[in-house]
């Protein structure tokens, strides 16, 4: 084979290589790296606007204490960070109340029942829940200084949309109740124990589509929280070697939030510091007394009785309590149990029993002398037995009415 020919198979054969390689798969992208205080707070802020659950548990904690969550998901201990939310010790129970069989109907039949066309009374809640809200996270312990105003801030901007919304729109609520269940039956997370059997980076992941139908859901009610994602300004307000205090600046629900989150700097990473404090409180904390299972259960039962129970009665009406006893009938009643216990109170011992009747008969009679208490001598017997003394109460008999000692109370 000539040089030419060599030369000319060398380069088909490179060409071929080359060919092959790029009609394989992408390589996978590198994981970000948050190098820099602002970028801790908007590759979470991107996580959360794409409803990658998944990548903001990876983004926001170091790999170490990822893995040790993952592990505390499966033993049934925490849900972070889910726990991050409001009520979130229900969020189980809220996916398998959505995903139940027949939940469509029987929720749509409780919107109309409790909720529809009660826009006062849901705007009046509102105001009165935020305000509660608000007071809770000023006082808890749990919670950063920073994460207090920040919080505030939150709540007030929700409570305000909530009070203006209306939340009991009948034909939105028939619109959002089918959305929301079939994005719960399609977690597959409903059944007991689901979240700990799939763990922490495997329910995340599933419950991605349902927070997207979610935002969706309340897209429709006027909050659009993608937008409120995508108006996040973050600046750096200070450093000190690996810490620093980071201002974020949004728009939810068309209030202005206004506030500042701390940040730490751990093997080149930047980090929020708050949300590795709770992260690391979930993974030291003991076992919870009620696992998800019980709650799903105790979810069920409340179902079954809200099946069960009578419609609400129309507005206006009252129904009438059942009458109580009168005074007398309780009187009565209060004295036949005093009787009772009189009587009860006053029974004589076994040995006794002969000698209290034979008192009771003869009421005016005077009390038996020692000899008339004393047993009969059997006939052929040489020497009698002892006098028993009389217990005390058939003394008490055996001295008469006026003698005897009041019964004690029952």
């Amino acid at each position: 084979m000539s040089i030419v020919r060599r030369v000319r198979m060398i380069c088909l054969s490179t060409a071929l290589l080359v060919a092959a390689a790029g009609c394989g798969p992408d390589p996978a992208p590198a994981e970000p790296v948050a190098s820099l205080p602002t970028q801790a707070v908007t590759q979470l802020v991107a996580d959360l606007r794409r409803n990658d659950l998944a990548g903001y548990a990876r983004h926001a904690l170091p790999p170490e204490l990822h893995a040790r969550l993952e592990t505390a998901w499966r033993e049934g201990r925490t849900t972070w960070p889910l726990t991050e939310l409001p009520l979130h010790d229900r969020f189980p129970t809220f996916i398998a109340a959505l995903a139940a069989q027949n939940a469509e109907r029987d929720l749509v039949a409780s919107f109309r029942r409790q909720f529809a066309g009660a826009d006062g009374e849901l705007h009046s809640a509102a105001r009165t829940l935020g305000v509660f809200a608000i007071q809770y996270v000023r006082s808890e312990a749990v919670y950063s200084d920073t994460e207090r105003d920040h919080h505030a801030q939150l709540i007030g901007a929700i409570s305000q949309w909530a009070q203006t919304t209306s939340l009991g729109d009948s034909a939105k609520g028939r619109a959002a109740i089918p959305q929301l269940v079939s994005a719960a039956r399609a977690t597959g997370l409903a059944a007991p124990d689901a979240f700990a059997h799939n763990g922490m980076d495997r329910s995340l992941r599933r419950l991605g589509p349902f927070v997207e139908r979610l935002k969706q859901v309340l897209g429709g009610y006027g909050l659009d929280l993608d937008a409120a994602l995508d108006s996040v300004d973050a600046t750096l307000a200070e450093q000190t070697g690996d810490t620093a205090r980071v201002r974020i600046r949004y728009q939810l629900a068309g209030e202005p939030v206004d506030a500042y989150v701390l940040v730490e700097r751990r093997q080149d990473r930047w980090y929020l510091s708050d949300v590795l404090r709770h992260a690391q409180a979930e993974v030291e904390a003991p076992p919870r007394a009620a696992s998800a299972a019980g709650q799903q259960a105790a979810w069920a039962r409340a179902v079954a009785n809200r099946k069960s129970a009578p419609p609400r009665p129309a507005a206006g009406k009252v129904e009438a309590a059942p009458p109580a006893a009168t005074l007398p009938d309780a009187g009565k009643a209060e004295s036949g149990k005093a009787e009772a216990g009189t009587a009860e109170a006053n029974t004589p011992e076994p040995a006794a029993k002969a000698e209290g009747s034979q008192a009771g008969a003869g009421k005016a009679a005077s009390a038996p002398t020692p000899a008339a208490a004393q047993p009969a001598i059997k006939p052929g017997a040489t020497s009698a037995a002892p006098a028993a003394a009389p217990k005390p109460a058939a003394a008490a008999a055996a001295a008469g009415p006026t003698a005897a000692a009041p019964p004690k109370p029952r």
